[in-house]
């Protein structure tokens, strides 16, 4: 079965960090490039990082560019978001997804950064 577990948000205040992990299971995890998507209520789900199977290319959006890492580890079958600096503009649920022949998601973890 193809799983997806999110894990690592929570409470956090302004300025600080959380570190966002993903494990996979069901699948062959390193054909897969890996993204974080986040989404906010009444707010369309949002692209924030993403990283090639290989963990050669990574991009992000401008709005978390500096401040976030994505990362992966193919042997753990994990990925990563470091998320520093936060804002409470980064409050949301965020989402790991899987991206290949077809495209696997997790349940989310929700990230709230408090004024």
């Amino acid at each position: 079965q193809v799983q997806l577990v999110e894990s690592g948000g929570g409470l956090v205040q302004p300025g600080g960090s959380l570190r966002l992990s993903c494990a996979a299971s069901g699948f062959t995890f390193s054909n897969y490039a890996m993204r974080w998507y986040r989404q906010a209520p009444g707010k369309p789900r949002e692209l924030v990082a993403g990283i090639t199977s290989a963990g050669g290319s990574r991009n992000y959006a401008d709005s978390v560019k500096g401040r976030f890492t994505i990362s992966r580890d193919n042997d753990k079958n994990t990925v990563y978001l470091q998320m520093n600096i936060l804002t409470p503009e980064d409050t949301a649920v965020y989402y790991c997804m899987a991206r290949f022949i077809y495209d696997y998601w997790g349940q989310g973890t929700q990230v709230t950064v408090s004024s």
